[in-house]
């Protein structure tokens, strides 16, 4: 990004964030990168505004399509995300002045080396900002893929899939739940939920229950990650995840390999009941995260991080097997909204072939007798349901083993497969089928 200006830095690293997602880079990774050289308030404030660009992007895109002559695909790339930045701003940030969301993307397409759509820039958004409460949007009655594209920001490959599937209602309800700020929760770690509240208390930080996920505690504003985590032991982690480590219910005792163990939040709940979990990733980076996350709660010894690629997995059979698989994350669209906009459906093929592979690889690694579990945080029936009937299919030697009374009823199918989803349960979605060996 070329240099000059009066752009503020909390700006200037929410567009290097766009741009490197487009260059193939995943947001929170990019942004935790740029964020760094933020202080704690600008860093807020920018996570605010490249996350919140990411989960309405398909709401302001037909808004500054309708005010565009040529259309969207008439602009550079750059330019692009300097409107929808702006945009952002002037219609969730109240905190921000519509001349100065305005000015500053004037400057910051300068900046990014584009002077000569600085007049468009400020044409485009001047506009918004006066015809943003007349601008139209399709009918969800008539048309209810046209508007969940659009008002409700996803593709319309998805969401026609959804409306296929679960019918239109269910549909929008799945997209309003993707299209709210998370929440943050944690799991607490050697300590019950209610013990980890009353610390929590102690600390002055309020927090909630989770009805149907016993071991997630909700952590209430203003307190943040860092405040909990200095409070209690625990992982920050979604009810969803922590859903399928109950769910698993790795016996007591047990030696477990998770075979796709990063950030570690699920090995370190399974490490509470088994007696060793080895934890593999095939990224140095990630599976250190691993190790940092078992040191932090004095849980180092029960885990052991290793680097391996899980389809030729470095591992003795063992009781316990969890394939938490690499899949198109759309039950996570809340929490990671750049998601949406990469996955095509290509990747349901691509990576439906990767997950057969793992499972193959998982299967050899279970003994007689022991458990496998195959979990993701996707919602596509191409990688749970048809993944695992599938594997049955192939494996006569497995069989469902569903442990009864681990979770509530109403999250397990008719199969006994584990099925949360963001419409029914307000959290990221998940799904786990538990097998078994025969002896």
């Amino acid at each position: 990004m070329a240099g000059g200006g009066q752009v503020t830095a909390s700006r200037r690293a929410a567009l290097e964030v766009l741009q490197r997602v487009r260059g193939g880079d995943l947001a929170d990774r990019a942004f935790d990168h740029l964020a760094q050289r933020l202080d704690s308030r600008d860093r807020g404030w920018a996570q605010e505004l490249v996350y919140g660009t990411f989960r309405l992007r398909g709401r302001i895109d037909h808004m500054l399509g309708a005010l565009l002559r040529d259309g969207l695909a008439s602009l550079d790339p750059d330019v692009l995300d300097v409107l929808r930045l702006g945009a952002y701003q002037l219609l969730e940030m109240d905190s921000v002045p519509a001349y100065a969301a305005v000015s500053q993307s004037v400057d910051l397409a300068r900046i990014a080396g584009a002077p000569r759509a600085a007049g468009l820039v400020n044409g485009v958004l001047q506009n918004l900002q006066r015809r943003r409460e007349t601008l139209r949007f399709p009918d969800f009655d008539r048309d209810p893929a046209a508007y969940l594209e659009t008002w409700g920001s996803h593709p319309r490959w998805l969401v026609e899939r959804w409306i296929a599937r679960w019918g239109a209602d269910d549909a929008r309800a799945l997209v309003e739940a993707d299209d709210r700020r998370p929440e943050l929760y944690i799991r607490p770690l050697g300590i019950s939920a209610d013990e980890a509240r009353a610390r929590l208390g102690e600390a002055e930080i309020a927090s909630e229950p989770v009805a149907f996920s016993p071991d997630s505690v909700k952590i209430l504003p203003p307190a943040g990650a860092l405040e909990a985590l200095a409070a209690v032991p625990a992982v920050v982690q979604d009810p969803a995840a922590a859903l399928v480590v109950r769910y698993a219910a790795v016996p007591e005792g047990a030696t477990v390999i998770d075979l796709a163990a990063a950030p570690g939040g699920k090995a370190l709940g399974m490490a509470e009941r088994a007696a060793h979990v080895a934890a593999a990733d095939l990224s140095p980076r990630r599976i250190a995260r691993v190790a940092e996350n078992a040191a932090r709660i004095g849980w180092g010894g029960r885990i052991g991080p290793v680097v391996a690629d899980s389809r030729h997995p470095p591992f003795r059979a063992a009781g316990a097997v969890l394939l938490d698989a690499p899949c198109t994350g759309t039950g996570t669209f809340r929490r990671h909204p750049d998601g949406r906009w990469r996955v095509t459906p290509d990747d349901l093929a691509a990576l439906a072939a990767l997950q057969t592979e793992l499972l193959e690889a998982a299967a050899a690694l279970v003994k007689p007798g022991g458990v496998l579990v195959y979990s993701t945080c996707s919602l596509e029936r191409e990688e749970n349901e048809e993944r695992v009937e599938a594997f049955l299919a192939d494996h006569p030697d497995f069989e469902p083993r569903p442990e009864p009374g681990t979770v509530p009823a109403e999250l397990v199918d008719a199969a006994g497969r584990l099925c949360v989803l963001p419409q029914r349960q307000g959290v990221d979605g998940a799904f786990a089928a538990r097998l078994g060996r025969r002896g």
